[in-house]
């Protein structure tokens, strides 16, 4: 029987990570193009996390897009270390 802190995460080999702090608060900040990617990625990402490589690919001028892309890039980085989605056949 699951105890009362299980959270569906789902399965990964992928350490979990504490976050301090009001994360509503902080995605509720984030600017509408992020918001809307996070939406949409297949990792539950930190605002904190999200808003740090948009902020850098800002930083560098690059266009929201291009801020987005390095966003789904770093998501492959990770999904690729991670041996459970390496494993799952992604054809449902």
């Amino acid at each position: 029987m699951p105890s009362q802190h299980s959270r569906n995460l789902g399965q990964t080999s992928l350490r979990g990570k504490r976050r301090a702090g009001a994360p509503m608060q902080t995605y509720d900040a984030l600017p509408a193009p992020l918001r809307l990617w996070l939406g949409q990625a297949v990792l539950p990402w930190s605002p904190t996390s999200a808003r740090r490589i948009w902020n850098t690919a800002r930083a560098r001028g690059l266009s929201e897009n291009d801020a987005l892309s390095m966003l789904s890039k770093a998501e492959a980085k990770t999904l690729s270390r991670d041996t459970f989605s390496t494993q799952i056949p992604r054809n449902f």
